[in-house]
């Protein structure tokens, strides 16, 4: 698993190793975890920033560090850094997740569900499909004319988690030669699928990745998703806590 977290943002990376991030072995299968960051600053290692993220790397060995700007329009930088790691480093793997920062993970049913899910060709996630592309240049997603000339995007999974085969990384690296970058990570990577012919698939049940908790939540609804975007760390400590209540209860 990758989760893409800013430099300066430890107080998510100490709240995911605390919950979600220490599961490491999980109906049998071992699951690793590791953070994607960038510089904090170009060409500059002199930021008091840098040093203590070496030093938190040294206590934790579970930083990924790479050499570009990190901010929100260098996301598919990131990714495809990710891919590249992931195609390298990881060839005994079956699968690999990115995951945002801010996210709750149920590990125990993101496995239960590979379990029966397959071995090539595979992403899947919250998958979005006819998605407009949107040209007004006020959106936070504002893509212009020149970067992207078609109306609407290819099906894509949301960057914020989304699963997928090991065969898949190099793939991508690959395909991303051919595929000119555009700045909104999800949508590149569904642009890089579109151009190998591969299809995403749909997850076995549309309610195991959400966007956001529903109005009414009971601490059931933790054991029963894989993904849910949450407001800060200190919401994820305590909802960690009503799920591990909830395990033996739902």
């Amino acid at each position: 698993m990758c989760t893409k977290v800013a430099p300066h943002n430890k107080e998510a990376r100490d709240a995911i190793r605390k919950t979600w991030g220490k599961e490491t072995m999980v109906l049998g299968r071992v699951v690793s975890h590791y953070f994607l960051l960038g510089r904090t600053k170009e060409e500059d290692s002199s930021d008091p920033l840098e040093q203590e993220i070496l030093e938190e790397s040294q206590q934790h060995h579970d930083l990924l560090q790479s050499d570009f700007l990190d901010c929100y329009k260098n996301l598919t930088i990131k990714t495809m850094v990710m891919f590249k790691w992931l195609s390298t480093h990881c060839p005994n793997t079956s699968y690999g997740m990115k995951v945002d920062s801010d996210m709750f993970l149920n590990v125990h049913n993101l496995v239960n569900m590979l379990l029966e899910a397959p071995l090539h060709l595979y992403m899947t996630g919250m998958v979005v499909k006819g998605a407009h592309v949107i040209r007004d240049n006020t959106s936070k997603w504002y893509m212009p004319h020149s970067a992207f000339s078609e109306s609407i995007y290819p099906p894509y999974t949301m960057g914020l988690g989304y699963v997928f085969s090991l065969d898949l990384p190099k793939k991508i690296v690959e395909a991303s030669v051919h595929v000119e970058a555009v700045y909104i990570e999800d949508v590149y990577v569904g642009l890089c699928l579109r151009h190998l012919g591969i299809a995403l698939t749909d997850p076995p049940n549309s309610h195991l990745f959400r966007t956001s908790m529903p109005y009414t939540v009971s601490n059931c609804y933790w054991t029963s998703v894989i993904t849910t975007i949450l407001d800060s760390a200190g919401q994820l400590l305590d909802i960690w806590e009503k799920y591990r209540t909830a395990v033996g209860n739902c």
